[in-house]
Order: C-alpha cells, then sequence, then structure tokens
C-alpha cells in the first residue's frame, strides 16, 4: 500500500508542478514581517482516507493521496487557515500534517455533537514560523439571559463557532471560524448569523476582553448580498473586503454570470463603522484560488467535490509592516 510520503506518479507529480506554479502566479508570497496571509476553506467531508494514487469505483471515500497532496499544496501558501467539514474521522487530516511538515501545527475542535453538528469540527492550521498561538481559545456560547426575550435566538449553535487567539509580528488577533446551519430554508440561517453578529461585535467592544482584533471566517451560507442572511451578518457592522465581492465560492458556480454566486464563504472584520474597533490590520488584496483549472481536469466536478471539494478556499493578505 503506497503512503502519503512516498514519491508520487509520474502524472501526479507532473500535475502538482503545474499546480505550484498556479500558486505562484495567483497566491502572494510569505514574507515575514511584512505580510500574513490568512485564509478559509470548506473541505468537503475532510475525514477518511483511501490510500491509493487511484481511487476505484468501490472505494470509499474517494479522496485519495493525489487528492491529498493538492490540498496540503494549497493549504501550506497561506499563514494560517480556518477549515471546516473537518470530520470526527481525522485520517485525512493526520496525514496532510506529515505532509506539510514539522513547521506547522493546528488546534481544532471536538466534534459537534447531535444531528445537526453533522460530525463536524472546526480546525485552524498555522505556520509557526510567522504565527504563535496567544493562549485563548474558546466556543461561542449563547447565554441563557439572550434566550429568554422575545423573538431570541433561543439555542445553542448547531455547528459551534471556534474563536482562537494568534500572534504574528507584533499583532494579536483572534480569528472565529463558523459553519452556519443550512437548514430547509434560508431563513432558517437568519437568526443564528443575527446571534452570531451581535456576540461579536459585544465581544469586539468589550474593553476588558482579551484582544479587540476580531476577524470571523468560514462558511456562512449567505445566498447573495441584497438578501435577509447577508443583512442578518453585516448588521452589525462586519466587513469583508471589496475584493471578494463578486468572487466565486463554489465549484459548480458560473463564472460568466457573477451575479449568480453565492456568498457562501466569509471573511470579514469590523472597519470602524457602528462604533466598533477598526482592525489594525491593513488589507492589501484578497481573492480565492481556482483548484479546478490544474488539478485532476479529465474527471467531472461533482467527482472532484468529493476528492478536494466543492467550495473554493478564500484568502485575505493583510501588512503587518
Amino acid at each position: 500500500m503506497p503512503k502519503i510520503t512516498d514519491p508520487p506518479p509520474k502524472k501526479v507529480a507532473s500535475e502538482l508542478r503545474k499546480l505550484r506554479l498556479a500558486l505562484d502566479d495567483e497566491i502572494p508570497s510569505k514574507q515575514l514581517d511584512y505580510n500574513i496571509l490568512i485564509a478559509t476553506w470548506n473541505l468537503r467531508a475532510f475525514g477518511g482516507l483511501t490510500e491509493k494514487w487511484v481511487s476505484g469505483d468501490k472505494d470509499s471515500p474517494k479522496r485519495n493521496l493525489h487528492a491529498l497532496l493538492c490540498i496540503a499544496e494549497i493549504v501550506s501558501r497561506f499563514d494560517v487557515i480556518a477549515l471546516q467539514e473537518v470530520k470526527g474521522n481525522i485520517k485525512s487530516l493526520r496525514h496532510m500534517m506529515k505532509l506539510i511538515g514539522p513547521n506547522w501545527s493546528l488546534i481544532l475542535t471536538d466534534v459537534t455533537r447531535g444531528k445537526k453538528g453533522n460530525d463536524e469540527r472546526m480546525a485552524f492550521l498555522f505556520d509557526t514560523r510567522k504565527v504563535k498561538l496567544s493562549g485563548l481559545a474558546c466556543e461561542l456560547v449563547v447565554p441563557e439571559d439572550r434566550s429568554i426575550k422575545s423573538n431570541a435566538f433561543n439555542r445553542q449553535f448547531a455547528r459551534t463557532p471556534y474563536a482562537v487567539g494568534f500572534q504574528s509580528a507584533g499583532h494579536t488577533f483572534i480569528l472565529v471560524t463558523l459553519h452556519v446551519i443550512y437548514g430547509k430554508k434560508p431563513g432558517d440561517r437568519v437568526r443564528e448569523l443575527q446571534a452570531i453578529g451581535k456576540w461579536l461585535a459585544d465581544w469586539a467592544t468589550d474593553v476588558n476582553a482579551w484582544d479587540q482584533d476580531l476577524i470571523t471566517l468560514g462558511d456562512f451560507n449567505i445566498d447573495r448580498e441584497d438578501d435577509p442572511l447577508f443583512e442578518a451578518f453585516t448588521s452589525t457592522g462586519l466587513r469583508a473586503p471589496d475584493d471578494l465581492d463578486r468572487v466565486p465560492r463554489t465549484i459548480f458556480s458560473t463564472p460568466e454570470k457573477p451575479e449568480t454566486n453565492k456568498h457562501y464563504d466569509q471573511i470579514a472584520w469590523f472597519t470602524g463603522e457602528e462604533n466598533k474597533p477598526k482592525l489594525s490590520f491593513e488589507c492589501n488584496r484578497a481573492g480565492y484560488f481556482d483548484f479546478t483549472k490544474v488539478v485532476m481536469t479529465t474527471i467531472s466536478k461533482q467527482e472532484l467535490s468529493w476528492r478536494i471539494s466543492d467550495h473554493y478556499p478564500l484568502w485575505v493578505e493583510f501588512l503587518v509592516r
């Protein structure tokens, strides 16, 4: 049986070279004491692994060593990345950590229990050469006194948002990752998004909080910019960079019709509006990476979604000079 650390077949090695060139072209380089690259990626059902270079018709899961090499190459281009849909089975995650090497570390939650939790964890992977833990880690919990108010959010989050403090280049910042419940209809997500926005706003304005630099990122399951979900998300002053406004989030989006794009995934922070503290970082640029153009191009997008993901990674480059 092949191992993830074995030299890949020639075809896979050739594809990896193309992938690296594409990443060089589209992702800013990591530069010490100059920038920090923060990313988010919903990795579809990131759990088990078939330890073959090519998955057979009867293999489950379809994610194989070839796919994991591609995922690891993309992940390694960032300084810290939030991953959603990490499953209870962390075989793929453990193998990826072997690939990206000893300079990388991770912190993650236990599985969110219950049917709505979907056997998912929240995870952060970070390059310890540029990013350290600051000491803070917590999950967002709805206080009991809020649940008694009229029309309040009266349950815990289906998949508990996860906040972790980091340090880089003299900056301390908190990343909050989440995967909002999809529900049977868009309205099912509104109150959860409102509750998350209110929680973050309260924390950002609390002078006794650990730190006031907050960045939230993950899969918010927002359909459009002009719908109630987006309004709920931005109602307390959270803003995403303009560069991400018309960026596709999933591999099933139609690039030639950007107005049809979903806005599921987001990276956002407070910009000084609504009396919220302004982020001390300077956002230089932001974007996504379309891996479908360079990896596993001979299979369908549906097949690709189970090997890599149905979502693109989103990233933001912050300057820390």
